[in-house]
């Protein structure tokens, strides 16, 4: 009896564990919508290359994973998650391109690292609802220091902090359930 309980329990474990990377596979294609949209790339002139898209995506992760931490230990479970999603998928995508085994684990750490500073500029100014700081940040990463487009003039930053907006007014449990309705 004690076995078949236990069994149950680890069966029971293992399909919460397998729900919540279902559900940061969904929020990890919701942030790959949501990076993917023209306007970035049209209005706001983000350079539609690879380094491009990687940085647009990780913008949105990490507004994604900051609106995660603020539904509690569940969403900072699946916000490590959405974290280690995205990065799988680059683990996947650089094999598939063709790279070998060393330079793949050594160019997700370089992303890796890269994203986590990224997300630590982007948040401290989101946080401190700051417009010149996160003008700064996004300068500095997604344009990679291109002083001809400027995030706040041409209207990015609004647009990022409307973005914010609309996160933090969804659902907790919407959100939870990997979804991004309002936007």
């Amino acid at each position: 009896m004690y076995r078949k309980a236990q069994a149950w329990l680890g069966n029971l474990l293992t399909w919460g564990q397998l729900r919540q990377t279902e559900t940061a596979e969904k929020l990890y294609a919701e942030a790959i919508r949501l990076a993917r949209q023209p306007a970035y790339f049209d209005r706001f002139k983000v350079a539609d290359d690879v380094d491009g898209r990687f940085d647009m995506l990780s913008l949105m992760v990490a507004l994604i994973m900051r609106r995660l931490r603020q539904t509690g230990v569940s969403g900072r479970v699946l916000s490590q998650q959405l974290f280690d999603t995205m990065f799988a998928d680059m683990d996947l995508s650089l094999r598939e391109m063709g790279a070998g085994d060393i330079g793949v684990s050594k160019r997700v750490r370089v992303m890796a690292e890269a994203f986590i500073g990224r997300l630590d500029a982007y948040l401290v100014a989101i946080e401190a609802a700051d417009r010149a700081a996160l003008s700064a940040a996004l300068t500095r990463n997604l344009f990679r220091g291109n002083s001809h487009v400027d995030p706040l003039d041409n209207g990015l930053v609004d647009a990022i902090f409307e973005l914010v907006g609309k996160l933090d007014d969804s659902d907790d449990a919407v959100l939870l359930d990997g979804r991004i309705t309002t936007v």
